[in-house]
């Protein structure tokens, strides 16, 4: 599942859940997105940058409860719902992407490298994060 921010033509932001940035694509195309708020089917990807951890005075902060909190529940419903393909990822989902596999949701391990690459084909993957806890 993939998570996108998205904007309508009269400004309003909101949140998509979508299967992959495929399934994203076709509904965008087909004008099947419309906005929740004013109903306009005019529909983009708004930019993304989640923040979670905050840097005051040089160091890293924890950040709070509800946001730990929201991410476990994030990677624990990406990892009940994903086959873990381990270091072949990069591999799966080229093959995925190419229809030389079933599609379905994969996790793995990919470099930063394979990562680049992977979305300069048009294979968007996104990092689990990381908690705070893990890191202990």
């Amino acid at each position: 599942m993939i998570k996108y921010s998205l904007r309508c033509a009269e400004g309003h932001d909101f949140e998509g859940w979508f299967r992959n940035s495929a399934a994203y694509d076709a509904q965008a195309e087909s004008h099947s997105l419309s906005c929740p708020v004013c109903g306009v089917a005019d529909v983009q990807k708004a930019p993304m940058a989640p923040q979670i951890m905050k840097r005051t005075a040089g160091s890293l902060t924890k950040p709070p409860p509800e946001v730990i909190q929201a991410i476990r529940e994030l990677r624990t419903a990406v990892i009940s719902q994903s086959e873990d393909v381990g270091a072949k990822f990069a591999e799966e989902a080229r093959k995925m992407h190419y229809d030389e596999a079933p599609a379905r949701n994969i996790r793995g391990q990919a470099s930063i490298t394979e990562a680049v690459k992977l979305r300069e084909e048009g294979i968007e993957v996104m990092a689990l994060p990381v908690l705070p806890d893990d890191l202990n």
